[in-house]
């Protein structure tokens, strides 16, 4: 059965960092392209950084550029978000998936707020 659990997120301050965790089971989500997506209250749910399993190469949204990045652990079917210089902005649920999408997981609330 196909399935993704992410994890890690919580409540942080702004200018604090998180680490997100997406767990695969039923398919080998490293071999695939992979996103990390959020969404925040009211919006719909966007696209802020992916990875092309091909060559590694790594594209971000403007709005996460230079303060997110995605890393792949191929042991642990496992894929990270590691996110720093956190901003109320950045509030939302957080949801990995592969790309072609794969049904979604429950995600993982981040709040960023002092």
């Amino acid at each position: 059965q196909v399935q993704l659990v992410e994890s890690g997120g919580g409540l942080v301050e702004p200018g604090g960092s998180l680490r997100l965790s997406c767990l695969a089971a039923g398919f080998n989500l490293p071999c695939y392209n992979i996103g990390w997506f959020r969404q925040a209250p009211g919006k719909e749910r966007e696209g802020i950084i992916c990875r092309t399993s091909s060559d590694g190469r790594i594209d971000y949204d403007e709005s996460v550029k230079g303060r997110f990045t995605i890393s792949v652990d191929n042991s642990k079917n496992t894929v990270y978000l590691q996110m720093n210089s956190l901003k109320p902005e950045d509030t939302a649920v957080y949801y990995c998936n592969a790309i072609p999408l794969r049904p979604w997981g429950q995600g993982t609330q981040v709040t960023v707020s002092s």
